[in-house]
């Protein structure tokens, strides 16, 4: 259908905007489809920047948008929206009909990730093509940068920031369901653009300009002065300068597929602290990154050497001797992300290992001469994980491990992580119906293992340096030491792992005489379309760059089963074991008290005493989850003894001297403290103790038992009652009262018996002198009334009373003449009975 030619773009936002107000969501889209339909590019231009902040927010949280996070299946609006951001729908067809045109589309680098946008206002541009030809330069200088990106990058990025965007969640709503719209939707991109099966489908418009174009440097007849630039030459773009996909129609197959992949990759995995990235943008990492290139190649350096290894190669210094002071205030606080962020990269790193594994077998070849054949889509699946993934993936991890708090929501970030290092799980093979702990990891997963050696041996210490610090008490951490054991215990797997540290430890001196190398590091995150280069097949080489270009030529490294990492693998077990005993006495306690505990506990007949009742620390770690715990860390001790090859004697040796008797008499010691100003101050090991179970201060009550915490076998309303009866009589009474208590004959002890409250021991408690001297005075309690057991002897009293024929007034002045006579019992006796 024709598109009508009497209105202009300008009147079409508008009536789209006034509908966008008074219309509801079903009926806004199907106006939008329409209007795709009718309309030609050239009047669509406008609608897409205003469309893409309806449904995805504005970029700095303000505007909601239609809370894809936040919209589940249960909701009218959940299938609306999924069909209309559908990979198929209307809005990628709108997308599409744009991308045939020259239009472009502004974003400010301000909302970048941190690194990337300190990065670029430092004046370094990041070595990935999504950002390579496409600074924008205003006026006002390089705080207000843009990028220029094309409609399906446009999409794309705004799509990919809805995650990371300030949001308020709304009311009785939370952002870490996997079943939400956004979630749902990343799962389909993921499979419609990088498909386990067939190819890419094609765009419905013929697509020209749609494609990552070449990074050619900038022409020297643009200047840089005044936008507080140094040098014409200050912004350096990719050394590799790859063609067009233009002049390879088999290209448009798949770059759509690697700019979604990009844009997800530097969205959700360039995020880490301030202290990282300084780290990695220091003159001495570069410097060393330079002399290790240079030892690593008998040839000069060239213009066209790859990004070499060093911490942030991924970056290019631009002005080596006159770099730019960093920018103050751009990365103030680390970023952290939330659990929602880490499922999502969860899923992407589930669908790349699956989408890589998908490989035809005819194309996973040895030879590196046979692949003129291969397809861009095929190609595309062999490079993936390592080029665009691997290195960012691992700071991400690293940053999550040492920033994520101390509790169960870091399952998130540990199943991101074993997902990652267990790609065989992902291969679409039906697994055999064993155990996966009887499972042996192939030999063909060797390679993958040795090139990713740091995201298992680093990670692994990292994870032992929380473990260690964490309840293991607590059946969800024991939970995650279990998880890790049990991946690690796989056989073949710690061989491996072995295999590839001995590699990287082999000595250098047989690297010296190669070529120059074009090797495949992590640090090329452009396009796989660039000429290809000489893959060095040795597996020391590959192993050596891997760990020079995730941690610097100058890293410690320390080896997974060296000395070092075996002597906190016999720590953790150690408070392994502390733990089960701890959760084993908390099973029996809780047993016991149970067993003790009948129907008259209600009444108050149990156990009264709330300050010997130890429970966990979870109202939820009792019972079956504390049998859980036991199971948990029972089968981690066992995988670890496998995976370290411990001696089950010494082993054995170990858990004795932590026997039963010993933690009894560690649990009535004080946790370790340290004297300091104000008092003991705990130390790591004192909290450790305290987190395990071993040690705990004895908590007594001290202060005025009038106004102790009501307690479970007590009535609220007649303890508040009768404290201000007692209160009113304590008033009004106080110095009769007084003078009766200090008379040094039988009244006097009497009234004493009555009338003066417990002893308190001032030494062990912080309370003031005054208060200490209210609680010395006599005065007089009736707590006791409010007391379920006191009710029900005072119930069974009155029926006795009522089967006797006693009324009440009768059987009240027989309990008040029992308690006259008791009191003057044990005034005349209590002293005789307290010597025997």
């Amino acid at each position: 259908m024709a598109a009508p030619t009497l209105q202009q773009p300008s009147f079409l936002l508008a009536n789209l905007k006034a509908d966008s107000t008074n219309k509801s969501l079903l009926q806004r889209c199907q106006e939008i489809v329409k209007i795709i339909e009718e309309y030609p590019a050239k009047e669509l231009h406008s609608v897409l920047p205003w469309l893409v902040e309806c449904v995805f927010g504005s970029l700095d949280g303000v505007i909601a948008g239609w809370n894809l996070r936040f919209l589940h299946p249960r909701t009218n609006e959940y299938n609306i929206v999924k069909e209309f951001l559908d990979p198929s729908g209307p809005m990628m067809k709108l997308v599409y009909k744009l991308q045939a045109e020259e239009y472009k589309y502004e974003i400010p680098v301000n909302y970048l990730p941190g690194p990337v946008k300190s990065s670029i206002q430092e004046g370094v541009v990041p070595d990935c093509p999504l950002f390579h030809n496409k600074l924008q330069f205003p006026l006002s200088g390089l705080l207000t940068l843009n990028l220029a990106l094309n409609p399906f990058e446009f999409y794309m990025f705004n799509f990919a920031h809805c995650l990371i965007a300030p949001k308020n969640l709304p009311p009785g709503q939370h952002g870490t369901s996997t079943d939400s719209a956004y979630f749902v939707l990343v799962d389909t991109y993921l499979k419609y653009f990088l498909p386990t099966e067939g190819s890419v489908p094609p765009s419905p418009f013929s697509d020209s300009r749609g494609s990552i174009t070449a990074a050619s440097t900038r022409s020297p007849s643009v200047a840089f002065t005044g936008y507080g630039i140094h040098s014409p030459s200050l912004l350096k773009h990719h050394i590799f300068h790859q063609p067009s996909v233009n002049a390879d129609p088999a290209a448009q197959e798949i770059w759509r597929s690697e700019t979604l992949l990009q844009m997800f990759v530097e969205m959700w995995l360039h995020h880490y602290s301030l202290e990282m990235y300084q780290k990695l943008q220091s003159p001495q990492v570069k410097l060393a990154v330079l002399q290790y290139r240079l030892s690593m190649s008998s040839m000069p350096l060239q213009a066209h050497v790859p990004p070499g290894t060093g911490n942030l190669h991924t970056y290019q210094v631009l002005l080596p001797f006159h770099s730019p002071p960093p920018l103050r205030g751009i990365l103030e606080e680390p970023f952290t992300p939330t659990e929602e962020h880490v499922l999502v990269v969860r899923l992407l790193v589930k669908h790349l290992h699956a989408f890589t594994n998908s490989q035809k077998p005819e194309q996973i070849s040895p030879s590196t001469h046979s692949h003129t054949h291969t397809s861009p889509l095929e190609e595309f699946k062999r490079v993936v994980v390592q080029r665009f993934v691997q290195q960012k993936l691992y700071l991400f991890l690293q940053h999550c491990f040492g920033h994520w708090p101390l509790d169960a929501s870091f399952r998130a970030v540990l199943e991101t992580w074993l997902s990652y290092i267990q790609p065989w799980r992902y291969t679409g093979e039906k697994a055999i119906p064993q155990a996966d702990q009887n499972r042996n990891v192939p030999e063909k997963w060797a390679s993958f293992v040795q090139e990713n050696l740091l995201m298992y041996t680093k990670l692994f210490e990292g994870f032992l340096n929380r473990a260690v610090r964490t309840d293991l008490v607590n059946a969800k951490n024991a939970l995650m030491v279990f998880r890790v054991a049990k991946v690690f215990s796989q056989p073949n797997l710690a061989e491996m792992i072995q295999k590839g540290e001995q590699l990287f430890l082999e000595p250098e001196h047989v690297l010296h005489h190669r070529q120059s190398r074009g090797y495949l590091t992590p640090s090329q995150g452009g396009s796989y379309l660039s000429p290809r280069q000489k893959v060095v097949t040795d597996t020391v080489f590959r192993v050596k760059s891997h760990v020079y270009a995730l941690e610097g030529q100058d890293c410690q490294y320390r080896q997974m089963f060296g000395s070092d990492l075996r002597a906190a693998v016999l720590k953790l077990i150690q408070i392994i074991a502390q733990a089960r005993q701890t959760a084993k006495r908390i099973a029996d306690h809780a047993v016991e008290v149970a067993t003790n505990n009948s129907f008259l506990s209600w009444f108050g007949l149990g156990s009264p005493d709330l300050n010997n009742t130890f429970n966990g620390n979870e109202p939820e770690e009792s019972g079956e989850l504390v049998k859980k715990t036991h199971e948990f860390l029972d089968r981690a001790l066992d995988n670890l003894c496998e995976i370290f090859r411990l001696n089950p004697g010494q082993l054995s040796q170990l858990i004795a001297n932590l026997g039963s008797s010993q933690d009894d008499v560690n649990s009535r010691q004080l946790p370790e403290c340290v004297q300091g100003e104000t008092g003991l101050i705990l130390t790591d090991l004192g909290r450790r103790q305290i987190m395990n179970g071993q040690r705990r201060f004895e908590i007594d009550y001290q202060g005025d038992p009038e106004l102790q915490p009501i307690r479970s076998y007590e009535n609220a309303l007649l303890v508040r009652l009768m404290f201000r009866i007692s209160s009113f009589v304590n008033e009004r009474f106080e110095g009769r009262m007084g003078t009766l208590c200090s008379r040094p004959d039988f009244l006097g002890r009497l009234g004493r018996h009555y009338l003066s409250g417990p002893e308190v021991r001032p030494r062990q408690s912080p309370l003031s002198r005054r208060t200490l001297e209210g609680q010395r005075m006599p005065r007089l309690s009736l707590r006791i009334l409010a007391s379920y057991r006191t009710l029900l002897i005072l119930l069974l009293w009155y029926l006795l009373g009522t089967l006797l024929s006693l009324g009440p007034v009768s059987s009240t002045l027989l309990i008040l003449t029992g308690g006259f006579l008791f009191g003057v019992f044990v005034t005349l006796f209590g002293d005789k009975l307290k010597s025997h």
